[in-house]
């Protein structure tokens, strides 16, 4: 079953709207009411810790946590979580923010203000964009190699999951503006969102504010500081400040129009590769990359979804652009996926996206 789900993250990350009678019962679910007890869904996967903010016609009607934070810690909707691959939407929706303030482009050669020192003798540098690093088709591999970074294919051609082209744009976005990423951070996103227990660089691993993670065992597994950003992985935050980047998200905050119905547009169609075969029956209509986010087409709208995978954290957000309806879940064990389902199921979350998870797993 691990396995599959390795697959399904592959599929959701790496390729890492409701009816109306379920809106009905999803907006009675988000009347306030705490979310369900998982403790024992907890203990019997087992997770560690888990910390779960509910969003319902673009609010935060509830916010858990349950379990462990770190050995004698219990975790609370204060607690830090590692976002591992969530960290990718929030680098995109600064730089899409920036776009829309006319500082940087979609579409202009990103070599023309940073090029990798790895492919100076490589010129298919020059056709690199934003759009192509923030659809997964810059033909970059996800971490470079010991070797150093290469193309596995030519820019634009085909759609590879790629940490690094993440990178690449953090840093034209650098170069363009003249200010360090974090910065750009703060100014453009942590700031006007209010996501005040959130950002790139931490001291997760000597701070009790952070979750301490845990392999498949229950064994804690050793952390270091962040000390310096990652544009596509081990961002933190809290459940409750990821909720409300997600709102943000879901209201085109800070973001022309042209450049919010891109974001929301398929750059990249995804649906060969991960509705073959009996996955078909449960899969939407059309499924795609944006930019940041993995597109899930259902007929009464699309659903915005990210996971995200490291050694002892699996995080899960989804927000459907029709209702505003999501939920951010942050976990900090290597089982973290187990719980996935099951707190999408109890919280009444929305029953096609529930059923193309599971189809996706049992296929």
């Amino acid at each position: 079953m691990k396995n599959k789900v390795a697959a399904l993250l592959k599929r959701t990350v790496l390729c890492g709207a409701v009816s109306a009678l379920a809106q009905a019962s999803l907006a009675k679910a988000g009347s306030g009411v705490p979310l369900p007890d998982m403790t024992q869904t907890l203990r019997e996967h087992p997770v560690e810790s888990a910390s779960v903010a509910l969003i319902r016609n673009g609010r935060i009607v509830a916010a858990e946590a349950w379990g462990m934070a770190g050995p004698d810690r219990a975790a609370t909707v204060a607690t830090r979580y590692n976002l591992a691959s969530l960290t990718k939407p929030l680098t995109a929706e600064i730089i899409l923010r920036l776009v829309s303030a006319g500082k940087l482009s979609l579409d202009e050669p990103m070599d023309a203000y940073w090029s990798d020192p790895d492919l100076a003798s490589d010129p298919r540098r020059k056709s690199l964009t934003v759009r192509m690093a923030l659809s997964h088709r810059t033909g970059l591999p996800n971490w470079r190699d010991a070797r150093g970074l290469a193309f596995d294919h030519d820019p634009g051609t085909t759609t590879g999951y790629s940490g690094e082209g993440y990178q690449y744009a953090a840093r034209y976005a650098e170069r363009r503006t003249g200010q360090s990423f974090e910065a750009l951070a703060e100014r453009w996103l942590f700031a006007p969102a209010h996501m005040r227990a959130s950002g790139y660089v931490s001291t997760q691993g000597v701070s009790g504010l952070f979750a301490t993670p845990y392999d498949d065992t229950g064994k804690t597994l050793p952390v270091e500081p962040v000390t310096h950003y990652n544009a596509a992985d081990l961002a933190h935050a809290t459940a409750s400040d990821y909720a409300r980047f997600l709102i943000a998200v879901w209201q085109d905050k800070g973001l022309s129009s042209g450049v919010a119905a891109e974001r929301s547009r398929s750059q990249a169609d995804l649906y060969p590769q991960t509705c073959g075969g009996a996955k078909a029956t449960t899969c939407p209509p059309w499924i795609g990359f944006g930019l940041g986010w993995q597109l899930l087409g259902f007929p009464d709208g699309t659903t915005l979804l990210h996971t995200g995978k490291d050694a002892g954290a699996f995080t899960f957000a989804a927000i459907d652009r029709a209702y505003g309806d999501g939920i951010v879940i942050l976990t900090n064990s290597d089982n973290g996926w187990r719980i996935i389902l099951p707190l999408l199921e109890r919280t009444r979350s929305n029953p096609e996206l529930i059923d193309f998870l599971r189809g996706q797993m049992d296929g």
